[in-house]
């Protein structure tokens, strides 16, 4: 296999069961899934950061130690990912194979001078933009730990937690990194994430009228309608996303350009949950709803800016701007779970496991701020009646066996380049968290390496929601601009709904 320059072969490997990557296994060798090997090919090879800021300077040997005795027992942070010697065309089977780690050789601390704050801010930015044209070498496990001891407007010190995507998702890398967290309020006590529920709602309907025909015949039509529903919006969906995959492309706009560069710049901007959640309870929303619709006035508020649409309104309002999102398709298990499987030496292994659903935009001048919500709303409440995500991953995997890793990484390459963009959230802790004692200022999960110019993730820390944008450096002039205009328009979303409830209390 290709990496960094070099080629690695081992000898072929005894293997003692079938592929379990998504499901564990024992200490040998085992399989990479069609979905982690996917983010070996080229142009497909993901990164994912975990920017963290700190309220006070790091001490390096602390959080080594912490690292070295919670994450090198996880699997896949101490295992290499090899090429079959067998294989050379390019679809060969790629294995876990378990490895001594130096965790030295994982601990990065750059020495950068700096004069004062407004430099060091610039300079963490740079140096996590510099961090997106880099690779690991494939000779170690594939994540490393970057530590800045540099005093910055929002923080005293900046990490970066770098992994490859072939490790695991967000979902799953995130469970296993605030494993090593404790609440700062008691640091004896694990943090909480936000755990999937499998409840079916289903159930809500006929308590005291069971024995009602009419009750029950009632129950049967709106389950058979929700059925046809649900097929119908499959259907339209997989069309979609197919015709996407083989012609349909987005309209040229600021965000969408030919030819991307290599190198990302990543900006992050902080918003209260609380107020999140007072637009949530004002607009009868999700929190996902307001955060699509802060997302679509941010984009909207750019674009009108832009010199490139100035007396095209007829375009704009015809202007079809999709991103693709990526959803999590397994149970979370919860910080408690990983870390008592860590504790106890049991495999935890949370691999590459979501699907991918195409979202429409509305990319628009609104009068009322709050339009963007609902309009996100009624979006999101058709793709919750929708296998979309599903079939997807179940169609990667078919191609996958049938026609091999390349075609099934085309399939999905494509999908990515003919959107705008790409999007992805994920729930942090609800405490406040340290790690080895250093208090965590702000959570700002991105990426780099996908084949899209801008990608868009949203994380929630305690009380505050984070929009972590990773742009392509020669698609956008100034990033930072966009940035704060995912402030404005949280601001006046919110203005709206404060004015909408105090309307209503009037009244």
């Amino acid at each position: 296999m290709e990496g960094d320059g070099k080629k690695m072969t081992l000898k072929p490997i005894r293997i003692i069961s079938k592929n379990i990557d998504e499901n564990g296994g024992g200490e040998e060798a085992i399989l990479l899934s069609p979905i982690t090997r996917m983010f070996h090919e080229p142009g497909y090879k993901f990164y994912i950061l975990a920017i963290m800021g700190w309220k006070v300077p790091i001490d390096v040997d602390s959080i080594k130690a912490e690292l070295q005795r919670k994450m090198l027992k996880h699997p896949r942070f101490s295992s290499l990912q090899v090429m079959d010697k067998l294989s050379h065309d390019g679809n060969g089977k790629m294995r876990w194979v378990p490895t001594t780690v130096n965790i030295d050789d994982h601990i990065i601390l750059p020495q950068i001078a700096h004069n004062n704050m407004d430099d060091a801010d610039k300079l963490v930015q740079q140096y996590i933009s510099n961090l997106s044209t880099t690779t690991i070498d494939m000779s170690k496990p594939l994540w490393d730990f970057h530590v800045l001891n540099m005093k910055t407007s929002q923080t005293e010190a900046t990490c970066i937690f770098r992994f490859h995507h072939s490790l695991g998702d967000g979902v799953a890398l995130i469970s296993l990194l605030l494993s090593c967290f404790r609440t700062t309020s008691d640091p004896t006590s694990l943090p909480t994430i936000p755990v999937s529920s499998s409840k079916d709602k289903s159930n809500l309907s006929i308590s005291n009228s069971r024995n009602n025909i009419l009750s029950l015949m009632w129950k049967y039509v709106v389950k058979l309608w929700l059925f046809i529903k649900l097929l119908f919006n499959t259907i339209i969906d997989l069309f979609l996303i197919t015709a996407t995959m083989l012609f349909l492309k987005d309209s040229r706009s600021p965000f969408m350009i030919a030819h991307v560069s290599n190198r990302q710049t990543f900006i992050y901007r902080t918003v209260s949950l609380d107020d999140i959640k007072l637009i949530k309870n004002a607009t009868n929303t999700t929190v996902n709803d307001v955060i699509l619709g802060i997302t679509q006035a941010a984009l909207s508020r750019y674009i009108n800016r832009s010199n490139e649409v100035e007396g095209k309104r007829k375009f704009w309002k015809r202007m079809r701007c999709r991103a693709a999102v990526t959803v999590n398709l397994r149970p979370t298990l919860g910080v408690q779970v990983v870390a008592e499987m860590i504790e106890k030496n049991t495999t935890v292994v949370q691999g590459n496991c979501f699907g991918l659903a195409i979202f429409p935009l509305n990319i628009t001048q609104l009068e009322n701020s709050l339009d963007y919500v609902h309009k996100a709303k009624r979006s999101m409440d058709r793709k919750k009646h929708s296998l979309e995500t599903r079939c997807t991953f179940n169609f990667i995997q078919l191609i996958f066996k049938l026609f091999g890793c390349r075609v099934a990484t085309t399939f999905v390459g494509r999908v990515l380049s003919q959107t705008t963009l790409l999007f992805s959230n994920v729930a942090g802790p609800l405490e406040q968290v340290s790690l080895a004692g250093h208090p965590l200022a702000f959570l700002a999960p991105t990426c780099y390496g996908q084949p899209t110019g801008l990608l868009i993730h949203a994380c929630s820390y305690a009380k505050q929601l984070t929009f972590a944008v990773a742009v392509d450096e020669g698609l956008i002039p100034d990033p930072n601009q966009l940035g704060d205009d995912f402030v404005d328009s949280f601001m006046l979303i919110k203005e709206a709904a404060l004015t909408k409830s105090r309307t209503n209390i009037d009244v």
